[in-house]
């Protein structure tokens, strides 16, 4: 089930890593949004790309992504793409590879596709409701699993949003981290963790939306790992409310999950 949907993602995705590499390799102008986040011609190029992309193969299916305007629309639409186009941002500007391209598709409020794709790294990461998680290198698929490590963990902790929560949570539970936690940039925390090369990741603000952590969140739990909010519930998707109010906590298992 979802094999078009799937095969459809991984084709825009790469169809928008040469247009996001283009710019990538150019001088480029950076504007600041409404929300003080910034935003260039590669995000704009790529979104609309994408759109594109799926949306003649599934007219039939919404979209929700960063860089386009929003609507009640997708609300009563079943099937919505689910889309951040460039995904870190800050990290594209910085010029560190550290940014992604997230896409997933949302049924019923459940991610059932999705696919992260690293440009300037030549790898992508995708996953299947029910079907396992995998890593894409060089044309060589790979099925992942998240590691079965416990204390202490192999942490990471984001580039650009770490924040004083953040560091006393890492001062609270040092013992617990097998060295200080790693900076990793975007979704890619979600592709260490499903596989195997990292354990944990906190993020406790109300910075990120759906599409930051959609794929992510269905590709580290076919992986075998858990994604929920800082209260323990997972993730509904397809909201009124875009925004994680809680942030999320991403582990390879439950067991691993340390309370604020």
């Amino acid at each position: 089930m979802y094999e078009a949907e799937l095969q459809a993602a991984i084709e825009a995705a790469l169809e928008a890593q040469k247009v996001i590499m283009e710019v990538y390799g150019r001088d480029f102008e950076v504007e600041t949004k409404s929300d003080d986040s910034p935003v260039t011609e590669a995000d704009k190029k790529a979104d609309e790309l994408i759109r594109e992309y799926l949306g003649a193969r599934f007219p039939d299916y919404g979209f929700l992504t960063e860089e386009s305007a929003d609507t009640p629309l997708r609300l009563t639409q079943r099937a919505i793409w689910i889309v951040d186009p460039v995904d870190g941002t800050k990290e594209f500007v910085s010029r560190n590879g550290g940014f992604v391209t997230n896409i997933a598709l949302c049924v019923d409020h459940e991610i059932v596709v999705g696919v992260i794709n690293a440009p300037a790294l030549g790898v992508y990461y995708y996953a299947v409701k029910g079907q396992g998680a995998y890593k894409v290198v060089g044309g060589v698929t790979t099925r992942i699993h998240v590691s079965d490590r416990g204390f202490p963990v192999r942490a990471l902790r984001s580039i650009s949003f770490f924040n004083a929560r953040e560091a006393a949570f890492i001062a609270k539970y040092h013992d617990k981290f097998a060295y200080e936690p790693e900076c990793v940039g975007a979704a890619l925390k979600f592709c260490r963790i499903a596989e195997g090369s990292a354990e944990l990741f906190c993020r406790f603000s109300s910075g990120t939306k759906e599409w930051d952590v959609a794929s992510g969140d269905i590709i580290v739990t076919e992986a075998g790992g858990v994604m929920v909010q800082p209260n323990g519930e997972r993730f509904r998707y397809n909201r009124e409310d875009v925004y994680n109010r809680l942030g999320y906590i991403i582990a390879n298992k439950p067991e691993n999950i340390l309370p604020e």
